[in-house]
């Protein structure tokens, strides 16, 4: 017997909570939907609540929550389990997330992102932070192209003639546009995206820029890392990559697992 034709959802109220806003995270709630298990999916925006969509018996929220809130919510909606399948970079959410689970005795899950194969033979600079980066960056000569988001973007405003040599790949979200903006990237110089990128597109980019460096976060497998890599070698650009930080976790199909193994105890599977 299969695991669709298996089980049937018996409760409408949630008892999981994912917090979303990365390809594991759709997956995730791709995955209750499939398996019939109902619960709740917040995202920090807007936008990412759209890219989720309607789904039978997934709640999706939009909005960010501190440590409280979300102490306040697991509680108020008596949750089990809560998945934590944010960004890889986002270290403050997560801690957020974990210590709210710690304080209300919930069930803390961290999804770990794949991490993407670094050897495709072309020099790469290795850095801790966006800081690093732009340190490094200051010594050298040629255009740049930045995908490293718009939260530490003002950073690369230190670089002596910015303006000329960056080009700022950020989302398409009207804050995300205007903030860049602000900063002075502008007209050809701000490109504003949905990733993740295919290496074509990569490419296309880097000429377009005729960039001689890459800066781009180690994003991983599903965040489109080798892509990235591939493209900077076939443009000859030198890829300048801010290293993941350190965490432990579960991978993607060990977290699905652990959601089939709630929906059992929770008394949802025939």
């Amino acid at each position: 017997m299969t695991e669709q034709s298996s089980m049937r959802t018996k409760s409408t109220e949630p008892d999981i909570l994912i917090f979303a806003g990365t390809t594991e995270g759709r997956r995730l709630a791709e995955y209750a939907e499939e398996i019939g298990a109902a619960c709740y999916v917040s995202t920090a925006t807007e936008y990412g609540k759209e890219i989720l969509g309607e789904r039978p018996g997934i709640r999706v929220l939009s909005g960010r929550m501190d440590q409280e809130q979300i102490a306040d919510f697991v509680v108020e909606k008596r949750i089990r389990l809560v998945i934590d399948a944010t960004h890889p970079f986002a270290c403050a959410v997560t801690e957020n997330i974990r210590d709210a689970c710690e304080g209300t005795g919930v069930r803390y899950v961290r999804c770990l992102r794949e991490k993407g194969v670094t050897d495709v033979g072309n020099q790469m600079v290795m850095v801790d932070s966006v800081r690093q980066a732009v340190e490094y960056l200051k010594t050298t000569q040629g255009n740049i192209l930045i995908a490293t988001g718009s939260k530490e973007l003002r950073l690369y405003t230190e670089i002596q003639g910015y303006k000329e040599r960056c080009f700022a790949r950020v989302l398409s979200t009207p804050e995300s546009v205007k903030e860049s903006a602000e900063l002075g990237f502008q007209g050809r110089h701000l490109i504003a995206m949905q990733g993740p990128f295919s290496r074509e597109m990569n490419l296309v980019l880097l000429r377009y820029a005729d960039a001689a460096y890459f800066v781009t976060k180690e994003s991983g497998k599903a965040g489109g890392f080798e892509e990235k890599l591939e493209a900077a070698h076939q443009a000859g650009a030198v890829p300048v990559v801010i290293g993941r930080p350190e965490e432990s976790g579960e991978s993607l199909e060990r977290t699905k697992e652990i959601l089939l193994e709630q929906l059992g105890e929770t008394g949802e599977i025939d």
